[in-house]
């Protein structure tokens, strides 16, 4: 395979997954390490990859541009479009979660469940989607926690969750008992899990463990975000997208 060829699929490995390995690399295209290495050393120079210990990551926005420049945007806009049509997805509140609703217009028969009283909103809004809310009282977050046992009867393909707090060791946390104990529910129904956090949020531990790391399917955050956390995160297996 020729170098040009090679960059053209690192670059779009970075695009897709996010994170990419000297070690799978080499495997996948048939060469030496060092020659990814040095595929990698020209493609940071190129302003495209962010060398890390091991492989690399996408840098800046050479990848990812997007329509949307703003942070939330961004993160939401990644995340609508790991729905598929026709899915059955829950939206937990937050201002990351709801970010996504404006990009579901375009999806096909989705059933819509969440406890967040502006994510409804949107939603019904939008007149395109079967809508369920989870009843119960109404926080400050403008989240709606009732009794855990509720969750025991929804069924779901999609988990889409905002992390306050979260890194390799310590997991998924927070700091409320009542959106922790709604968060834990929801990691116990057989679904993908998919986790939007600011960058700040990486790294930042909670009082309340809600699931470990390695339980999670997807982290989309901003491209903004520091290297080490994030190379710790796939390293358990979660496939890092950056917005």
């Amino acid at each position: 395979m020729l170098k040009i060829e090679r960059h053209q699929f690192i670059t779009q490995q970075l695009a897709n997954v996010g994170v990419v390995r000297v070690t799978e690399l080499a495997e996948v295209l048939n060469v030496n390490p060092g020659t990814i290495r040095r595929d990698l050393i020209e493609l940071e120079d190129q302003g495209i990859a962010r060398r890390v210990h091991g492989g690399a990551m996408p840098r800046g926005s050479a990848l990812r541009p997007g329509p949307a420049s703003d942070l939330a945007g961004r993160i939401g806009q990644a995340a609508a479009g790991f729905i598929p049509d026709r899915s059955v997805v829950f939206l937990g509140p937050g201002t990351l979660t709801s970010e996504v609703v404006p990009f579901l217009h375009r999806h096909e028969h989705l059933t819509v469940i969440t406890n967040a009283l502006n994510i409804a909103w949107s939603t019904a809004q939008q007149k395109r989607h079967t809508l369920h809310i989870l009843g119960g009282q109404v926080h400050a977050d403008g989240g709606i926690y009732g009794d855990a046992e509720t969750l025991r009867h929804v069924r779901v393909e999609w988990v889409v969750l905002e992390a306050r707090g979260l890194d390799a060791a310590r997991g998924l946390t927070h700091d409320e008992r009542d959106p922790a104990d709604m968060a834990r529910g929801l990691f116990n129904l057989t679904a993908q899990v998919m986790v939007l956090a600011a960058p700040q949020a990486l790294e930042h531990a909670g009082a309340l463990f809600i699931a470990p790391a390695s339980t999670l399917d997807i982290l989309v955050t901003g491209r903004e975000a520091d290297n080490p956390p994030l190379w710790d995160l796939s390293e358990l297996g979660v496939r890092i997208v950056l917005a």
